[in-house]
């Protein structure tokens, strides 16, 4: 059984949501943030990437960025852009992309059932990206990004959340990559129960994208446990900022590699090597390859491309992560071929989301800083709650959810 809660969400006002609204603070770096933001005083990368505002020198993980998001977030609740809601709702954010759409609750949902694995995970954390949100969520006393959440879809939500946005929207627009993004206030009273009666009926949770910001909210959830002598359960540094939406409206897009070289092999020894686990054809080599079904892999080296189609018997059929294109393309050739260890540290590999294209792949390599791409096919959201719901663990970097949920249009504040 699920609980999740309304709270008094932190909110840009209508006519500044469009100017509020960013992408997650994950998906950019300092210097295209740096420009996306310039012009825009209310952008929220201000709070979610404060460093730009701060010397190009400075090291992102240093105290001073976490004070400047701090200040950069009370400006904007000085300054009226952004507002608390009176008394505690629930929120619905649909989002639509091309063709997809989907469609989430905004709650806050329990810490004691993440740490009870009520909420599933499937990845590991890097301890610094864990680090870097434990003390942003501390300085600014409020969680700024939401945790996408999944569920295995009931008709019941379903009919309910349809209801709902029968309603007028609060925010509509269209953000600059051609997103549109609708919000909802919820706050009848028999619609809130409504909503925590059909989600109390789920028997678990996924997390989909922001297992940093959910392993980070149970951190600050225990120091302030444990530095609270009034602690009662009810504060609400005991719940985490989610949007969770239905299994069968996740779109999941490939999340590709790149290895700066190979390892001491050159060109023709390297290919031989790996077509003892993968068959290896070149059809026209000017033509970027994307797999179009498991087990296929495109891959970009010295201004060709090659298709790699694993081997039947290279890899274990029978377990559930040990059949992921992600796992076979580790640990058949990126680990004993190219020697790339934890790919959670190790500095000589990179992963590319399937947003930015397989142009992308072969600009990084003709850049010469990288000397081989691999473009994967898409792990599917079935995938991801078998191993979930197996208690294991995916290889980092195995899903790269699109739409990303915008930062700013909703704020869960601890005060």
């Amino acid at each position: 059984m699920v609980y999740v809660k309304a709270f008094r969400g932190l909110r840009p006002k209508k006519e500044y949501a469009e100017k509020v609204a960013s992408p997650p603070y994950d998906v950019l770096n300092s210097q295209e943030a740096r420009i996306m933001a310039k012009g825009n005083p209310y952008s929220f990368l201000h709070v979610n990437k404060p460093e730009i505002d701060l010397n190009p020198n400075i090291d992102i993980y240093d105290i001073q960025v976490y004070k400047k998001g701090a200040e950069n977030l009370n400006k904007l609740i000085e300054e009226g852009i952004l507002f608390q809601d009176e008394r505690p709702k629930f929120y619905i954010y649909r989002q639509k992309m091309g063709e997809h759409i989907q469609t989430g609750l905004v709650a806050s949902a329990s810490l004691d059932e993440y740490e009870q694995n009520l909420i599933k995970k499937h990845e590991l954390t890097r301890p610094e990206k864990e680090d870097d949100r434990v003390n942003h969520i501390n300085y600014l006393n409020a969680q700024v990004g939401p945790v996408f959440l999944t569920y295995k879809s009931k008709k019941e939500i379903d009919i309910l959340i349809e209801k709902i946005t029968q309603n007028n929207p609060t925010y509509d627009f269209v953000s600059p990559d051609n997103v549109r993004h609708t919000f909802w206030i919820v706050d009848d009273e028999n619609s809130q129960q409504e909503i925590i009666d059909c989600f109390h009926a789920l028997e678990y949770l996924y997390v989909a994208d922001g297992h940093h910001r959910s392993a980070a909210a149970l951190r600050v959830r225990d120091l302030r446990r444990t530095n609270n002598p009034n602690h009662n359960g009810t504060e609400e540094y005991n719940y985490f900022l989610t949007v969770i939406f239905p299994h069968n409206q996740m779109q999941i897009l490939d999340y590709n590699r790149i290895v700066r070289d190979l390892n001491n092999l050159n060109k023709f020894e390297y290919l031989e090597k790996i077509a003892d686990k993968f068959e290896v054809s070149k059809d026209d080599p000017t033509n970027p390859y994307k797999p179009t079904q498991r087990n296929d892999f495109g891959m970009f080296l010295d201004g060709e491309w090659y298709k790699l189609t694993a081997r039947i018997d290279s890899f274990d059929m029978t377990d559930p992560v040990k059949r992921l294109d992600v796992s076979i393309l580790h640990e058949n050739l990126l680990t004993p071929i190219l020697g790339i260890g934890d790919p959670r540290k190790d500095k000589r590999i990179d992963f590319v989301g399937g947003i930015r294209g397989l142009k992308e792949l072969e600009n990084r390599v003709n850049s010469k800083e990288w000397k081989v791409a691999f473009a994967l096919y898409p792990t599917s959201i079935d995938e991801l709650m078998a191993i979930a719901d197996a208690g294991k663990t995916m290889p980092p970097k195995s899903t790269w959810f699109e739409p990303k949920l915008r930062s700013g249009l909703i704020v869960h504040l601890f005060d």
